[in-house]
C-alpha cells in the first residue's frame, strides 16, 4: 500500500498554472530520488510498492468464500479495471498539463479533483484517502493483535479481551511514532515492510504447496452469488494503489513508457495474488482462516514470519496515517504541525480495530466503500469531464459505465460487509 504525501493546495486554479519552485512533496515514490528521474525498473518497484499490502493475506479466506474459479476471475477482473482507471487518471492530467490549457503543476490526485471540480473535487479526495488510509491503518492493528491472540492462546488479560489488551498495548508506542513531523524518516521502514511482505508471501505460497499436496481437502470452484460483492471488495481493496499513480508517472524518465510498465506491474500482481489465493485455499479448504498465517501452524518459520509481519506492519502504521495527518492539518490548521490532533486520530483508529471483529470482512468494507470511489467512480468522472467535448458515444458509455459499476459495488459491497461484520458480532 503506497503512502501519499502533501499536496499543495492553493486557492484557486489560477495558482496551478503559476511556474513555482518545486517543494519536497510527500507524494514522492519511496525508491528514488526527484533527480534523477526514475527507470523503467524503480518505476515497476514503486508500482508494487504502492500497491501490495497486508491485503494478500485475506485472499485465502476470500477465495474460500467466493470459490477458487470466482474469486480467480474477481482479481483479474479487477486488475484489469483498475489499470484502466489509473490510466484514465494519467491521461485527464496530460490533456490538463497540454499547452491547451495550461496547467503546469497537477502532481496529485487531490491537485486533479481541484482543477476538474475545484474545491469539491478536493475535498471528496481528500475524505476517501482519509477514509482508505484510516482502514489500512485499521486492518494493521487488527493483524497485528489476532497474530498475538493465536501465538499466546489467551482469550483474556487483565479483564479485558486479549485482542483488545494487544491493541491498547500498541497505543503508546504508536502516539511516538505518529509525533514524528516528516515522513523522510519512516520511508526506509515502508520499502523494508514490503520487502518482507514480498519474502512473508513466498514463504507462505511454498508451505500452502506442501500442505495442498499433502492434505487435498475438498474445495468449490465458485461460491454462492450472495458473496459476489463481498469478493469484489476484498479484490478492489487489494489493488488500492491510485493514489500514487500521478506522482510516480510524473517521476518517470521515459514517460511514453509508463503505460507499458504500470500494465506489466499490475499483471504480475495479478498473478501473484491469484496464485497466492488459490494455493491457500487449496492448501486448508473449509478451515482457511481470515488471516493465512493463522493456518500455518507453530513452526519456527511460521512464526517468524508472522512476528515479522506484525514488526513491520507496525512501523507502517505512522507511514501509512501520514496523509491523514497532512489532511487534517491543513483544513483545520492551516497545514501546521498539530501533535494533539494526530494523538486523537490515532486513538479513533485504534477504538475503531477493538471492534471489528473479522480480517477479510473489514477488508471487503473498506475496499467496497472507499476503494470502489478513489479507484473506479473518481477517475472515469474526472476523464468524462475533461474529455466530454471529444469523446465519441463508445468513449461516454464506457466512462459512464465505469461509474455506475463503480457505485454499484460500493454501495452493495459496503452493505454486505457490513451486514457480515453485524452478523459476527452477533
Amino acid at each position: 500500500m503506497g503512502s501519499f504525501k502533501k499536496h499543495e493546495a492553493g486557492s484557486s486554479t489560477k495558482d496551478l498554472k503559476k511556474p513555482q519552485q518545486p517543494l519536497p512533496r510527500e507524494d514522492t515514490p519511496l525508491i528514488g530520488k526527484p533527480a534523477p528521474l526514475s527507470s523503467q525498473t524503480k518505476t515497476f518497484a514503486n508500482v508494487f510498492i504502492a500497491i501490495v499490502g497486508a491485503g494478500v493475506l485475506g485472499l485465502p479466506y476470500a477465495f474460500k468464500r467466493t470459490g477458487w474459479l470466482m474469486g480467480s476471475l474477481m482479481i483479474i477482473s479487477v486488475s484489469a479495471l483498475t489499470f484502466h482507471c489509473m490510466m484514465l487518471l494519467v491521461h485527464t492530467r496530460r490533456k490538463l498539463e497540454s499547452s491547451e490549457h495550461g496547467f503546469t503543476k497537477i502532481n496529485s490526485f487531490g491537485d486533479l479533483g481541484f482543477v476538474v471540480c475545484g474545491s469539491i473535487g478536493r475535498g471528496i479526495v481528500d475524505v476517501l484517502i482519509i477514509l482508505s488510509q484510516a482502514g489500512f491503518c485499521i486492518s494493521y492493528l487488527m493483524f497485528i493483535a489476532n497474530t498475538l491472540v493465536y501465538f499466546f492462546r489467551a482469550s483474556t488479560i487483565l479483564g479485558m479481551s486479549a485482542k483488545g489488551f494487544y491493541i491498547w498495548s500498541c497505543l503508546p508506542f504508536q502516539l511516538g511514532l505518529n509525533s514524528i513531523a516528516t515522513l523522510t524518516h519512516l520511508a526506509p521502514l515502508s520499502i523494508f515492510a514490503d520487502v518482507v511482505d514480498l519474502a512473508a508471501t513466498a514463504v507462505v505460497m511454498v508451505d500452502e504447496v506442501v500442505i495442498s499436496l499433502k492434505q487435498m481437502p475438498e474445495v468449490a470452484a465458485f461460491g454462492n452469488l450472495s458473496v459476489f460483492f463481498y469478493g469484489i471488495g476484498v479484490a478492489v481493496y487489494a489493488f488500492e494503489g491510485i493514489g500514487m499513480v500521478l506522482p510516480l508517472e510524473a517521476e518517470m524518465e521515459k514517460k511514453e513508457k509508463f503505460g507499458g510498465i504500470l500494465g506489466l506491474s499490475v499483471t504480475f500482481i495479478a498473478l501473484m495474488y491469484v496464485g497466492f489465493g488459490v494455493l491457500g485455499y487449496f492448501a486448508f479448504g473449509s478451515e482457511t482462516k481470515d488471516i493465512i498465517t493463522a493456518n500455518l501452524g507453530a513452526g519456527f518459520v511460521s512464526v517468524l514470519v508472522q512476528l515479522g509481519l506484525c514488526i513491520n506492519l507496525f512501523f507502517t502504521f505512522p507511514l501509512m496515517m501520514h496523509p491523514v495527518y497532512e489532511i487534517v492539518e491543513r483544513r483545520f490548521k492551516g497545514g501546521e504541525y498539530c501533535l494533539w490532533l494526530r494523538w486523537l486520530l490515532v486513538f479513533l483508529v485504534s477504538l475503531i480495530a477493538m471492534s471489528v471483529p473479522n480480517f477479510a470482512d473489514f477488508l471487503s468494507l473498506v475496499g467496497s466503500s472507499v476503494c470502489c470511489g478513489l479507484g473506479f467512480v473518481l477517475p472515469a468522472l474526472f476523464h468524462l469531464l475533461v474529455f466530454k467535448e471529444e469523446m465519441g458515444w463508445k468513449g461516454w458509455f464506457l466512462d459512464v459505465g465505469i461509474v455506475v459499476v463503480g457505485v454499484v459495488f460500493g454501495v452493495s459491497g459496503t452493505w454486505y460487509a457490513l451486514m457480515e461484520i453485524l452478523s459476527v458480532k452477533k
